[in-house]
């Protein structure tokens, strides 16, 4: 039976249509039949006073993090103001003529994509302004069982590690606005639940189209890797930005790509295989510059185990290739990028000091199943 995600149960009984709407939101917010929220409510009736877009902007036409610019939706004279730009968070001034806040966008399923952390930032100016927030929620779209990976450390929370929580969550917007508030003691969010969504779905299983959620985020396939191969963006190791495959393959110049599939297929891991590929990015690492690497096949979705394959892979790169291989260095704030993916300096640290990432490995399966018990209050699906 086809999932019926939040937009369209709010929609249908018509809440909220008596307030002035600030709505959070992007291109992913549609119905199953591919209509955009923003104007099925207004021609159903509703108030929408503000619009407020995440990284990427409203129409998902901006690279990864480029600053975004605030605009006007077309034809309406309705203000956009982007939260990746000035500002990260709703201020009073783009509040003032709101009574509700509602949050419409579809999450990725790990931890480093922003969206959520826009979320968040939204539920908490929303209680400092005393305005109402409401979750539209949506699938998880790797799935809502799996759980894998670091959590969070306190020091530690950035856009890409927005709370204590696992790298693979395995939790619905919905979810995480509910576990978050009452870490943070912040007001329960209201939420608009979907419908006939359970937690062993993955996005094909809900009969709905998939839109994709950024310019680097073109299919499912590549959201079950990007909790792993994401991990790549804090090395010289090109993650595939610049190609129609991105996260799926990966590579540099100075890599053989016989050699790394190889070492890969040879751990076994769970669900997936290699095979050495060839690609050319169009921007951002090693552009139009030939790098030989591998692509990353699916084989088995409900069995891969991405952050261990992003983990195995980037100490595989660091044995083979050591006069090459490097870890991005750190930036104004002093810190590595690959250690603000991950909530802390762990990997980095195991990097530069392990043999085998079979210690580090052990210590997160151990955090993540601590947060899978923290995390049973705030579920809303079976």
């Amino acid at each position: 039976m086809r999932v019926k995600p939040g937009l369209e149960v709010m929609l249908e009984n018509s809440r909220y249509i008596d307030k002035k709407i600030g709505l959070v939101t992007n291109h992913t917010g549609v119905d199953s039949g591919l209509e955009q929220n923003i104007d099925l409510m207004l021609r159903q009736g509703y108030k929408i006073t503000a619009l407020f877009s995440p990284e990427h902007g409203l129409f998902g036409d901006y690279p990864d993090g480029e600053y975004v610019e605030s605009s006007v939706y077309p034809g309406t004279g309705i203000p956009i103001y982007s939260l990746f730009g000035d500002t990260q968070k709703p201020t009073g001034d783009m509040l003032q003529d709101v009574d509700v806040l509602i949050f419409d966008i579809q999450d990725i399923g790990s931890r480093y994509y922003t969206y959520m952390s826009t979320m968040l930032l939204s539920m908490e100016a929303a209680s400092q302004h005393g305005v109402q927030f409401v979750v539209l929620d949506r699938p998880n779209p790797i799935g809502g069982t799996d759980v894998e990976g670091n959590v969070t450390k306190p020091s530690w929370i950035s856009p890409v590690a927005y709370a204590h929580i696992a790298i693979r969550h395995g939790m619905t917007p919905g979810e995480i606005a509910r576990f978050v508030a009452a870490q943070e003691g912040l007001p329960e969010p209201q939420l608009v639940p979907m419908e006939h969504w359970s937690r062993e779905m993955y996005f094909p299983d809900t009969e709905l189209p998939w839109v994709p959620t950024s310019p680097s985020a073109p299919s499912i396939e590549m959201a079950l890797l990007y909790p792993g191969t994401c991990l790549l963006e804090g090395t010289n190791v090109s993650e595939g930005r610049g190609t129609s495959v991105p996260f799926q393959v990966l590579g540099a110049p100075w890599i053989d790509g016989a050699e790394l599939s190889k070492a890969l297929n040879d751990m076994g891991l769970p669900g997936v295989k290699a095979r050495p590929a060839y690609f050319r990015p169009s921007f951002s690492k090693w552009t139009d510059q030939v790098c030989r690497g591998i692509q990353v096949h699916i084989f088995e979705p409900e069995k891969v185990r991405p952050v261990e394959l992003g983990v195995r892979l980037l100490f595989a790169l660091r044995d083979l290739y050591p006069n090459h291989f490097r870890l991005t260095p750190p930036g104004a704030d002093r810190k590595r990028f690959l250690d603000l993916l991950c909530g802390g300096d762990d990997l980095s640290t195991a990097l530069e000091n392990d043999h085998s990432p079979d210690a580090l490995l052990e210590k997160w399966a151990q955090e993540a199943e601590e947060f899978r018990k923290q995390r049973q209050d705030y579920l809303l699906y079976q």
